[in-house]
């Protein structure tokens, strides 16, 4: 295994993700891209009154919370490449895993029916990623045991 993707957005669940990605890219010798999408900002006001973010500040921005993820994590022998890019969460994920080994993202871990209710990242990854997915649940997630 060369590459390993993540994905994150600052949340405790996107960071227990990062640790289980940074654990498994030790034991298989990968890199380790950490990817953070940030959402374009929608304005309804005159532009030229309120200027549009330009995109290299909304990267900067993005890259401070890959940043803040990282913060007290030891990467040991990893390469890790910091990712910030500009537009929706899972199409940035899924381009980013574009012949990566492994696409792993963190759980909101509402699972069962309430899940489907939601138009989840987690779930457009999945359903769409050009690689094998992790999805690492919350560690409170309740276990069904039903068969």
């Amino acid at each position: 295994m060369a590459r390993i993707v993540v994905g994150i957005d600052g949340s405790d669940r996107a960071r227990r993700a990062l640790r289980w990605a940074l654990g498994e890219a030790r034991l298989r010798h990968a890199d380790l891209d950490v990817v953070h999408a940030v959402s374009e900002p929608r304005t309804f006001a005159d532009p030229v009154i309120f200027p549009p973010i330009p995109i290299a500040d909304l990267k900067t921005e993005g890259l401070k919370v890959v940043d803040q993820a990282l913060a007290g994590l030891d990467g040991g022998h990893v390469g890790i490449e910091r990712i910030a890019a500009v537009g929706g969460a899972a199409r940035i994920l899924c381009d980013a895993a574009i012949g990566a080994d492994l696409l792993v993202v963190g759980s909101r871990g509402l699972g069962g029916f309430r899940g489907l209710l939601v138009g989840s990242v987690t779930q457009q990854v999945v359903a769409h990623a050009p690689c094998p997915v992790v999805v690492v649940v919350p560690e409170d997630r309740p276990v069904d045991t039903r068969d």
